[in-house]
């Protein structure tokens, strides 16, 4: 892998080209990450990677290991759905917050962001459409104008980032999506908080209670099944089997 780092900036660069690496699949769950390997294949020193991959095992994407060494982290289905549970009560604030201070430019830019979600779901583009949604969800929670809410919720983004583009399945389809997308700008745009709040929080729960409802007839059936819980039941549709995701 041949990376240009700036030197003014090498630990954020290295801790993003990592991170870009680990949510794209890259780099998969249980892959070793060596200081001493890294150094050498990016050719720089070791100490901007060891301050990169404290961000990383901070976000919860690598778990440090002795002797300067990490791994890319898996998680287990029960981890996954609380990840989901905080991030729909820090969204559902976000959205409470953001209503009485959105501008009609804030409404434009998330517009925007449909739009691009639209036009990947036409093309039938997974990695790209949640590429768009992760952008939509990460402006409502910079437009609420909580820095700690914005910190938090990127840090959860970064465990769920790892499964979105294969957890289709859970939530139905990107057009499914879409539609819930629309409604939650459109209720954002007449200022209804209520409204807005409740849908969003709709939204981000359908693929933890479709995960926890398989997860539960899964362990019903035979409790030591070593089956993914969160497979869809169509081998071909569009999101395999989340990566990562243990019985542990």
């Amino acid at each position: 892998m041949a990376v240009a780092f700036d030197n003014l900036t090498l630990s954020q660069r290295v801790y993003e080209h990592l991170r870009d690496e680990i949510l794209a699949d890259h780099l998969l769950p249980g892959t070793e990450l060596s200081e001493v390997a890294l150094s050498k294949e990016l050719a720089i020193s070791r100490g901007p990677i060891r301050e990169a991959m404290g961000r990383l095992a901070a976000e919860g994407l690598i778990t440090m290991r002795p002797r300067r060494r990490a791994e890319v982290r898996s998680l287990t289905p029960q981890e996954l759905i609380d990840a989901y549970q905080v991030r729909e009560a820090l969204e559902v604030m976000a959205v409470r917050l953001l209503i009485p201070r959105v501008t009609e430019a804030d409404l434009a830019r998330l517009e925007e962001l449909i739009d691009q979600m639209a036009a990947h779901s036409a093309q039938g583009a997974v990695r790209e459409f949640f590429a768009a949604n992760v952008s939509f969800h990460e402006l409502l929670c910079e437009l609420s104008g909580n820095p700690k809410l914005q910190e938090v919720h990127h840090r959860l983004e970064g465990e769920i980032g790892r499964f979105q583009n294969r957890t289709l399945a859970l939530r139905g389809s990107m057009d499914d999506s879409l539609t819930e997308h629309r409604a939650i700008l459109a209720a954002v745009r007449l200022r209804d908080a209520d409204r807005a709040a409740a849908l969003t929080a709709d939204h981000i729960r359908v693929p933890a209670q479709r995960l926890q409802a398989a997860l539960n007839a899964d362990e019903a059936s035979d409790p030591a099944a070593p089956s993914d819980p969160a497979a869809p039941s169509d081998p071909a549709a569009p999101d395999s089997a989340p990566a990562g995701l243990s019985r542990g």
